[in-house]
């Protein structure tokens, strides 16, 4: 018999939410993603649980979610009633490296972005994460590449900006 199903959920969930977060850069589309992959996971369990890393289970089910939740028309609207406030002032440190990086995040296309997630915060090989991706090694890793290349511009176009108000 496999492990129990709550007792699995309970020791991962903040993992997962972390790892939905980063993947779509919304905490409550995050807890949407994780929900829904958590009853697909639920419905599979008797399956899963006997799995050698049920964890790559899940990561694929939230990428699978995320990747469905982007192609709903919906999705792609927003309204504003005003524009927001502009900052002036500067703030250095540690929080505006997290947010700078959050931002290049946002600016990747979904699965680059679901690349640099379980390549450098799920810690996966190219081998795992074209698995769970289910893609060839090459691509994930010139998919890396690129978005790699994204973020980096993205984030000396910001360090540019900083320094010139």
């Amino acid at each position: 018999m496999g492990i129990d199903y709550r007792e699995y959920v309970g020791a991962r969930l903040d993992r997962f939410r972390r790892t939905a977060f980063l993947m779509c850069g919304d905490w409550h589309l995050a807890d949407d993603l994780v929900s829904t992959a958590l009853i697909k996971l639920l419905r599979h369990w008797r399956r899963v649980s006997e799995m050698d890393d049920p964890d790559a289970y899940v990561r694929r089910v939230l990428l699978r979610c995320l990747l469905d939740e982007r192609r709903r028309p919906w999705r792609r609207e927003e309204s504003w009633d005003a524009l927001p406030e502009l900052r002036t002032e500067s703030v250095d440190g540690p929080v505006t490296e997290r947010m700078a990086v959050l931002s290049a995040l946002d600016g990747l296309a979904p699965r680059q972005r679901a690349v640099i997630v379980l390549r450098f915060f799920c810690d996966l090989s190219v081998e795992q994460a074209a698995a769970e991706l289910d893609c060839s090694p090459g691509t994930v890793k010139s998919q890396t590449a690129r978005a790699l290349r994204t973020m980096r511009v993205a984030l000396r176009d910001e360090e540019e900006e900083s320094r010139h108000g």
